[in-house]
């Protein structure tokens, strides 16, 4: 399986240890150099990423073009835009991303698309974790990553830890 990420899933998944959650789920996983430039960036300008680094195991590849209807589409970042367009490229399974925006230009260009809560989901219904409520946790408290309670009681819902 080919999956494309966007720069929010990885760092929020390497700032609470979870990062290898990924290549165990999806197997390969590309990021453009504008995802891997944020990344970077997000590292040094945040004191919560500062010691994360973007996993060995990513394999990065620039889009060869990148379709006019992203270009012109001002509410996306140049990692968004990129990701997207890598995407679409590789013919990925899905790609990795939070941002709303982001979200919309991607089912609009017919991907599929998965967040970092779609990733502890299919994690948990995998064996691959015990439970996501104290990911979750650390994702609000480390990250500061925010989760509007709906979500995460329907994510908590899904893999039987609803209390």
């Amino acid at each position: 399986m080919i999956v494309v990420a966007d720069t929010s899933v990885i760092l929020n998944l390497c700032c609470v240890g979870q990062q290898e959650l990924l290549p165990l789920l999806f197997g390969e996983i590309f990021i453009p150099p504008e995802v891997k430039h944020e990344f970077e960036r997000a590292s040094r300008a945040y004191a919560r990423f500062a010691w994360v680094a973007v996993p060995a195991w990513i394999r990065e590849q620039r889009p060869v073009s990148v379709p006019s209807s992203l270009q012109q589409n001002a509410h996306l970042d140049a990692g968004e835009i990129a990701a997207i367009a890598l995407a679409l490229e590789l013919a990925a399974s899905a790609l990795l991303i939070d941002e709303a925006e982001g979200r919309q230009a991607a089912r609009r260009q017919g991907l599929t698309v998965i967040g970092t809560l779609g990733v502890l989901v299919r994690a948990r219904q995998s064996g691959l974790l015990q439970a996501i409520a104290p990911i979750l946790d650390q994702l609000e408290h480390q990250a500061n990553f925010w989760i509007a309670v709906e979500i995460r009681a329907e994510a908590l819902r899904l893999v039987g830890e609803a209390g």
